[in-house]
C-alpha cells in the first residue's frame, strides 16, 4: 500500500532542487535565483521610493506654487527726498533683487563656501544624503544632519519649516528635485541670495550689504562679500552686532581660503582682503541705533500707514514709503532738544521733545519724541510729541481766535485783570500772583495773564471754543463734561503734533492743511499705490484771516509782552516775525513754547513722562522757549512777515470804551481793527451830565442854569455789568482810586433840599493805600460855602468849589483802621456831616518798568523814557563803567523827578565819545521800588 506523502513535504526543497548532478551545475543555478530575487528586491525598493516621494509630495507646494511664491519684503521709510532710509519694519528686513543685482564676488563666495560643487549637481548630494540615512537608521543621534546643497538651503528656509527630521530631509529632497528641473542654476542661486538669513532679522544679501555696509550688494568688495558668505552657516552665531566679531572674521578668512582652492580668487587677493582690519569689516561696532533714524517719526508713519492699509501688508509687502521729513530739520531738532535741555535736571524735569510742521501743506518736517529714544530709563520710546498732555496757557490762543468773532472784542479791548470768583469757588491767580486792573487784550495774551483769559473763554463760550479748536486741528477734547473755565489753562488733553498743526493756521491766515507724514508710496514691484497731491491740496478755512492776522501780531508783538517776560525773553527773535505762545500746568508737570513763523510751525514740550511735577519755576518760558528758540532760529533764516489782510485797520480808540475818541477822552491805544470790529460810535465811558450843584442829581432843562452845572463822569462798567462776581471787584478797584464816578440816575428836586453830604470816593469799609482823591458829593438848595475833610478827627484840608475833592496819601497812616469825615457848611451858616471807615493796607508791589529807549538830543545829551504801570516818581543812575550786580556803583545819577507818573523822561549829561551804562529807578507812594534790568548801554 503506497504511503500518503505529508502535505508538509511539497515545501521541503521549495526551489525545486531535487537533486545536485554536479557542483558547477548548483553554482550556476544558486546565482540565476538570486540574480532573480535581487531584481524583485530592487523593484520592491523603486515602488518603496516611488510611494515615500508620493506620500510626502502630497502635502508640498507644486511646481506652479514655487513658481507663484514672493518672499516676505520688509517695508522701508524714507525721508521725502526717497534717499535717505529711516527704518526698514518687518518680521524681517529683506529686499528682494535680480541676479544682476548680485555681483560674482558674493556669489562664488557663497558657492565656495556653501556648495562647491553647485554647478555639478541635480539639486542634492548623494553622499550627504546616505550620511543623513545612515545616521538615522543607526540611531547615532537623534537630530538627522547631512550637508546640504545650496538648493536644498533655499527650500529649508523658503519652503519648509524648521523640524530636523528624516521627514523633513526627505521633502527637502523632493522640492530641490524640483527645483533643479523648473529653474537655472544662476536662477536657484538668486532666489537663495535673496532668502538667506543673514543675523537678525536681516534676509537676504541686499538687505544685509545695506545694513552692514550701508550700500547696495553691487558695490561689496571682496572682503565685504566673503564676510556675507561667512554668516548663513550660523547667523545668531556670527552676527555682526553680536559678540563674536573675531570668530566672525576668522570664518571669513576661511570663506577666501576656499575661493582660493575652488579657484575664483588668486592667494594674491585673498591675503590682501585679510589684511583689512577687522573693525571695519561689516559694522559689528556701530551702535544699534544707526539702524533707525528719527525713531518716533518712523514709528508715527508706520501707525498711520497701518490705519490705511493694515499691519499685515506694512509688515511683509515690501511698501516704500517717502515721507515729509526733512532730514536736514530732523538734525536741526534733535540738535536744538540736546543743546537746550541743559536746565531739565535742574528743574527735575526728564525728557522734552519737539514736533515741527510745513503750514501750508501739513507736511510733518521733524519729529523728537523724546531725549533718547533708547533710554528706558525716561521711556524714551514713547513718542511725546503724539501723545496726551495739558497745554497750560498755550491753549489761550484758541479762546482769543473766538473770542474776536465777537464785534465788541479786538486787541486793544479792555479786559479787567481783578480777582474774580468764576462760581463754585474757582478763583484763578496769575502765574505771579497780581492783578493788574485793565489790560488791553493784546497785553493779557501777550504776558498769559491767567485772569483776562478765564473771562476770554467765558465771553467767547467753552463750546464755541471747543469747535473753533477742533476745527483747527485739535481731535482730544471730545469729553466736554469734563471741561470747564479752566480749559483756557490748559485742562484738557492734547497732542505737541495737533498743538503744532493748529497753529499753523494762524500763520496761513486761517486755512486748515490736515497733517500727513507720507507723500507717497510705492509696492514692492515699484508701483505707485498712493501719493499726496500737493497742487490739489488748497486747505480750508477754519477762521477768518483777519483773526489769524490778529493773533499772530500779538503773538510775534516783543513789546507788548515784556510786562511779564521782558524784552529779552528765549521768544524774541530780533530781525525775524515769529510768533510764540508759552505754556506751564498747575504743579509745573508740563512746560511748553507753541509757535510759528509764515511757513514753519513748532511745538516744543518739557517734563516727565509719569507727569511727575518739575520743581517751582518750571515754567516754559525757561524750560521749552530755549529749545524753541534754537531750533527756529536755525530754520528761520530771514524776516518773513505774516500777511495783512486788505481789510485790517490800524485805529487809536479812547482806552476804556474801544471807541472813537471824544473831546473827554483821556487816554487812548491804537491797535488793529478786523472789519467787523471798526467802531463808528465815539467814547461813551466819559460822558458830561447836567446836575444840580447842591446834591448832583441830574438836572431837568427847567432848573435854573445858576442852580445846574456840567460835570463829566466815568462810566467804567466790567464785561459783564450785570454779574456782580465781575462787577463788584471792578467797583471796588475804582473807588479805591477815586474813580466810582458814575454818572447820577436820579433827577434833582430843587424846590427844598436839605442840605447834606456824603463821601463818594472811597468807599466805606474800603482798603486804600497810597495817594488817593477824598470825594465828597453835598446836597443843598442853598449855596454850599466850603466841605473840610478830616481823618482821625484831624483837619487834611477842604475844598470850597464843587466837585468837593482833594488828594491825600494815605501811606501817611499807619496800617489798620481809620475814620474820614465830612463836613460842609452852607451860606446860612448850617453844617452837615458824614463818616466813613477805612482800613489802610500797605502797598508792596514795586512798578513794573516796560519801554526803556534813549534819544540822543546832542552829543551830550540823551533823553531816557520809560513807562511803568502805575504812578511812580522815576530817576536814572548811569556810568562809563558795567554794573552787572549789586550795588549798582554808576557813579553819576539824574535828579529824582518826584512826579507820580506812568510815564517818565530824565535827560542825562554825558561826555561825547563814551560807552556809557545805564539802569532806571521807579518809586511808587508806598516807596516801592524797582530798578531796571539787565542794565542798557549806547555809544555818545
Amino acid at each position: 500500500m503506497k504511503r500518503k506523502k505529508s502535505i508538509l513535504s511539497r515545501f521541503k526543497n521549495p526551489l525545486k532542487i531535487r537533486k545536485l548532478l554536479t557542483p558547477q551545475k548548483a553554482k550556476k543555478n544558486i546565482w540565476k535565483k538570486i540574480g532573480r530575487y535581487a531584481v524583485y528586491v530592487l523593484i520592491v525598493l523603486m515602488f518603496m521610493t516611488a510611494f515615500t516621494f508620493a506620500w510626502y509630495s502630497k502635502d508640498l507646494p507644486t511646481p506652479d506654487k514655487i513658481a507663484r511664491r514672493s518672499a516676505t519684503q520688509s517695508t522701508k521709510i524714507y525721508d521725502k527726498t526717497g534717499e535717505i532710509l529711516l527704518y526698514e519694519t518687518g518680521e524681517q528686513i529683506r529686499t528682494i533683487v535680480k541676479s544682476d543685482q548680485l555681483p560674482d564676488v558674493l556669489k562664488e563666495a557663497t558657492i565656495a563656501i556653501e556648495d562647491d560643487n553647485f554647478y555639478n549637481h541635480n539639486g542634492f548630494d548623494p553622499r550627504g544624503l546616505m550620511s543623513a540615512v545612515w545616521q538615522k537608521v543607526s540611531g547615532q543621534t537623534s537630530r538627522t544632519r547631512g550637508a546640504s546643497t545650496i538648493t536644498q538651503q533655499f527650500v529649508k528656509n523658503a519652503l519648509l519649516d524648521s523640524e530636523r527630521t528624516l521627514a523633513r530631509k526627505i521633502k527637502e529632497l523632493i522640492l530641490a528635485i524640483e527645483l533643479e528641473v523648473m529653474y537655472s542654476k544662476d536662477e536657484i542661486l538668486t532666489m537663495y541670495l535673496n532668502e538667506i538669513p543673514y543675523g537678525g532679522n536681516i534676509a537676504g544679501a541686499e538687505a544685509a550689504a545695506r545694513t552692514y555696509y550701508g550700500k547696495p550688494a553691487t558695490e561689496l568688495s571682496l572682503a565685504e562679500a566673503a564676510t556675507l558668505a561667512a554668516i548663513p552657516q550660523s547667523p545668531t552665531y556670527y552676527y555682526p552686532y553680536g559678540t563674536r566679531t573675531e570668530e566672525l572674521i576668522s570664518r571669513r578668512n576661511y570663506v577666501l581660503k576656499r575661493m582660493v582652492q575652488t579657484k575664483y580668487i588668486t592667494q594674491e587677493e585673498a591675503d590682501a582682503a585679510k589684511e583689512i582690519d577687522t573693525t571695519t569689516v561689516g559694522l559689528a561696532l556701530k551702535p544699534r541705533k544707526s539702524t533707525i533714524l528719527a525713531p518716533h517719526f518712523a514709528m508715527y508713519v508706520i501707525e498711520q500707514a497701518t490705519k490705511e492699509f493694515g499691519e499685515e501688508k506694512i509688515r511683509k509687502d515690501g511698501f516704500k514709503i517717502i515721507t515729509t521729513l526733512d532730514y536736514d530739520k530732523q538734525k536741526l531738532s534733535e540738535e536744538a532738544v540736546a543743546k537746550g535741555s541743559g536746565k531739565l535736571s535742574r528743574y527735575g524735569a526728564s525728557n522734552a521733545a519737539l514736533v515741527s510742521v510745513d503750514n501750508y501743506t501739513g507736511e510733518i518736517l521733524s519729529m523728537v519724541g523724546s531725549l533718547d529714544y533708547f533710554n528706558t530709563e525716561i521711556d524714551g520710546n514713547v513718542n511725546v510729541a503724539d501723545s496726551l498732555r495739558q497745554p497750560g496757557s498755550s491753549f489761550k490762543p484758541f479762546a482769543y481766535a473766538t473770542l474776536f468773532k465777537d464785534k465788541n472784542y479786538s486787541p486793544s479791548k479792555i479786559l479787567w485783570d481783578l480777582r474774580t470768583d468764576f462760581g463754585g469757588g474757582y478763583i484763578p491767580r496769575n502765574y505771579n500772583g497780581n492783578f493788574n486792573g485793565p489790560v488791553t487784550v493784546r497785553t493779557a495774551l501777550a504776558n498769559s495773564l491767567n485772569i483776562p483769559a478765564v473771562k476770554a473763554l467765558a465771553l467767547a463760550g467753552i463750546d464755541e471754543t471747543i469747535k473753533t479748536a477742533s476745527e483747527m486741528g485739535i481731535t482730544t477734547l471730545t469729553d466736554r463734561e469734563r471741561y470747564g473755565l479752566s480749559l483756557v489753562l490748559g485742562a484738557g488733553e492734547v497732542k505737541p503734533v495737533e498743538m503744532a498743526g493748529a497753529f499753523s493756521v494762524f500763520a496761513t491766515g486761517g486755512k486748515k492743511y490736515d497733517l500727513k507724514c507720507i507723500l507717497k508710496i510705492y509696492d514692492a514691484k515699484g508701483k505707485l499705490i498712493y501719493e499726496y497731491n500737493k497742487d490739489a491740496d488748497k486747505g480750508r478755512q477754519v477762521i477768518d484771516r483777519q483773526i489769524a492776522y490778529q493773533i499772530s501780531s500779538i503773538l510775534s508783538d516783543n513789546q507788548a509782552r515784556s510786562l511779564v517776560f521782558g524784552t529779552r525773553s528765549a521768544i524774541n527773535f530780533p530781525g525775524k516775525t515769529i510768533a510764540a505762545k508759552t505754556g506751564t500746568t498747575s504743579s509745573f508737570k508740563d512746560a511748553w513754547t507753541v509757535g510759528y513763523s509764515k511757513n514753519i510751525s513748532t511745538a516744543v514740550w518739557v517734563g516727565n513722562n509719569d507727569s511727575t511735577p518739575m520743581k517751582s519755576g518750571a515754567d516754559g518760558s525757561i524750560l521749552a522757549a530755549p529749545i524753541f528758540n534754537i531750533y527756529m532760529n536755525s530754520v528761520v533764516t530771514s524776516d518773513e512777515p505774516f500777511d495783512k489782510p486788505q481789510e485790517i485797520q490800524e485805529l487809536t480808540v479812547e482806552k476804556y470804551s474801544n471807541k472813537l475818541p471824544s473831546e473827554l477822552s483821556q487816554e487812548t491805544v491804537s491797535d488793529i481793527f478786523a472789519s467787523w470790529q471798526i467802531p463808528t460810535e465815539k467814547d461813551d465811558v466819559h460822558v458830561k451830565v447836567k446836575v444840580c450843584k447842591a446834591n448832583g442829581l441830574l438836572a431837568d432843562d427847567g432848573i435854573s442854569n445858576d442852580l445846574t452845572e456840567e460835570r463829566i463822569f466815568t462810566k467804567l462798567t466790567s464785561e459783564m455789568p450785570n454779574n456782580p462776581n465781575w462787577e463788584g471787584p471792578l467797583r471796588a478797584w475804582a473807588s479805591a482810586r477815586g474813580w466810582d464816578n458814575l454818572p447820577p440816575k436820579d433827577k434833582c428836586d430843587t424846590s427844598n433840599i436839605p442840605l447834606s453830604i456824603q463821601i463818594v470816593s472811597p468807599s466805606n469799609n474800603s482798603e486804600v493805600s497810597g495817594a488817593l482823591t477824598i470825594k465828597a458829593s453835598v446836597s443843598s438848595s442853598t449855596q454850599v460855602k466850603k466841605v473840610t475833610f478830616f481823618i482821625d478827627n484831624v483837619s487834611v484840608g477842604s475844598d470850597d468849589t464843587a466837585p468837593y475833592e482833594m488828594v491825600y496819601n494815605f501811606d501817611n497812616l499807619s496800617k489798620g483802621n481809620h475814620s474820614i469825615v465830612s463836613i460842609v457848611e452852607d451860606s446860612r451858616g448850617e453844617n452837615a456831616k458824614t463818616t466813613i471807615n477805612i482800613s489802610v493796607i500797605k502797598d508792596t508791589t514795586p512798578p513794573a518798568i516796560s519801554d526803556i529807549t534813549q534819544q540822543k538830543i546832542n552829543s551830550t545829551t540823551y533823553l531816557i523814557s520809560w513807562k511803568t504801570n502805575k504812578p511812580a516818581m522815576s530817576q536814572v543812575i548811569y556810568g562809563t563803567s558795567s554794573q552787572p550786580g549789586t550795588p549798582y556803583n554808576y557813579g553819576q545819577k539824574s535828579e529824582v523827578d518826584s512826579t507820580l507818573s506812568t510815564e517818565h523822561e530824565i535827560a542825562i549829561t554825558v561826555a561825547a565819545g563814551q560807552k556809557y551804562y545805564y539802569r532806571v529807578i521807579s518809586t511808587d507812594a508806598s516807596d516801592n521800588t524797582s530798578i531796571s534790568a539787565p542794565e542798557i548801554s549806547f555809544d555818545s
